[in-house]
C-alpha cells in the first residue's frame, strides 16, 4: 500500500500543487490508516499493493479506533476526508472498484468561533516590535522584518504559507497590490494597505543587500532568516506568538488569528462578504462565513438600519 500512497502524494504535488505541509499531513494520515488496515489483515500482499476487499465497516472501524485513542471529532473528520480523497483517486486509477469511505458519514464537529483580536489588541500588536526594540529586546533588522510581517498579515489576511512564499517581485508597491499564490497554486491579487507597504519598504531598504543575495531573480524571498534563506512558517508562528503574548488578554495567538481578525474587522466595518471571500482566497463563500462573525448588537444594528420594517410603521 506504500506505493499507492506515494502515487497519490505525487499526484497531489504535481497536479494539485499541494504544499509540503499538506503533503506531510496527508502522508501521516494515510500511513496511519494503512497501519490500521494492516492490523485488521486488509492489506493485499500481491503486486498491486492495494487494500483488499475494503468495506464501509472497515472505515467505520478505523474511526472507532481513533476515538478510542482520544482523537477529537475534528481530527477524525479530517482523517476521514483524507481517506475519502485517496479512495476517489484509487477508483479513478482503477486499483479500487469502489470507495467505501464515501459511505461513512462525517463526524459532527462542533462549530467554534475563530480566535480573533479586537481592534485595540490588533493595533497594539502592530506596535509591539518597535516597543520591544526600544526596550532592547530585539535587533533592529529583525524588528523591521517582524513589523513588516505583522502589518502585511493583518492588512491582507493571507495564510502563513502564502506569506512565507512571497518573492520580492510579487509585491507591486506603486499599484498597492501583492501577487499571492494560494492553495492549489491558484494566484490572486491582494490589495495591501499603505501602512503595511511603508513597513515593508523600511524593511527592504534596510536589508536590500541581504535580499539581493537570497537566491536572486524572481524567486528571491521577501522575508528572510538570519542566514538569508526563506523564512519558515514555523518561524512566523513563533514571532507572532511572542509579540501577541504581550498584548492579547486571552494569551498568545498564531498567524491564523491575524487572518481571522482581518476578515472580522473588515466585516464589522461594512465590507462585503464576497469581497472578503476574494481577499482571503476562499473557493466557497461558506468557508468565508466560518472565518467571520458578528456579535448580536452589531447584527441588530445592521437590521435596524437596513430593514424597512425594523422600526415599525410611521
Amino acid at each position: 500500500m506504500d506505493r499507492r500512497i506515494k502515487e497519490y502524494l505525487s499526484f497531489l504535488s504535481a497536479e494539485r500543487g499541494a504544499s509540503p505541509h499538506t503533503l506531510r499531513g496527508y502522508r501521516q494520515d494515510l500511513e496511519q490508516f494503512a497501519g490500521y488496515l494492516n492490523t485488521a489483515g486488509l492489506i493485499e500482499t500481491g503486486a498491486t499493493g492495494a487494500p483488499a476487499q475494503m468495506e464501509r465497516l472497515h472505515v467505520r472501524g478505523y474511526l472507532a479506533w481513533l476515538a478510542q485513542r482520544g482523537a477529537r471529532k475534528s481530527t477524525m473528520a479530517r482523517k476521514l476526508a483524507v481517506v475519502r480523497a485517496w479512495g476517489d483517486y484509487g477508483v479513478t486509477m482503477g486499483w479500487l472498484t469502489s470507495n467505501p469511505a464515501k459511505l461513512v458519514p462525517m463526524p459532527k464537529v462542533d462549530r467554534r468561533l475563530p480566535r480573533v483580536l479586537n481592534v485595540d489588541e490588533a493595533l497594539a500588536l502592530m506596535r509591539e516590535p518597535g516597543r520591544q526594540a526600544a526596550a532592547g529586546k530585539a535587533a533592529s533588522s529583525a524588528t523591521l522584518r517582524d513589523q513588516a510581517i505583522l502589518e502585511l498579515a493583518y492588512s491582507t489576511g493571507i495564510r502563513v504559507s502564502e506569506l512565507v512564499g512571497i518573492n520580492v517581485t510579487d509585491l507591486q508597491p506603486d499599484a498597492g497590490f501583492l501577487l499571492v499564490r494560494g492553495k492549489g497554486k491558484r494566484e490572486r491579487l491582494v490589495p495591501v494597505g499603505k501602512v503595511a507597504l511603508e513597513a515593508i519598504g523600511r524593511y527592504r531598504d534596510r536589508l536590500r543587500v541581504e535580499l539581493s543575495d537570497a537566491g536572486g531573480g524572481a524567486n528571491a524571498p521577501l522575508f528572510v532568516n538570519q542566514r538569508g534563506g526563506r523564512l519558515s512558517a514555523r518561524s512566523v508562528e513563533r514571532l507572532v506568538a511572542r509579540y501577541s503574548r504581550a498584548v492579547s488578554a486571552s494569551g498568545p495567538v498564531g498567524p491564523h488569528a491575524l487572518r481571522h481578525s482581518c476578515a472580522t474587522h473588515l466585516l464589522e466595518s461594512g465590507a462585503d462578504l464576497r469581497a472578503i471571500q476574494e481577499l482571503l482566497g476562499h473557493a466557497s463563500l461558506a468557508t468565508t462565513e466560518r472565518y467571520t462573525h458578528l456579535n448580536a448588537d452589531r447584527l441588530l444594528a445592521v437590521y435596524d438600519q437596513a430593514h424597512p420594517r425594523a422600526k415599525g410603521s410611521k
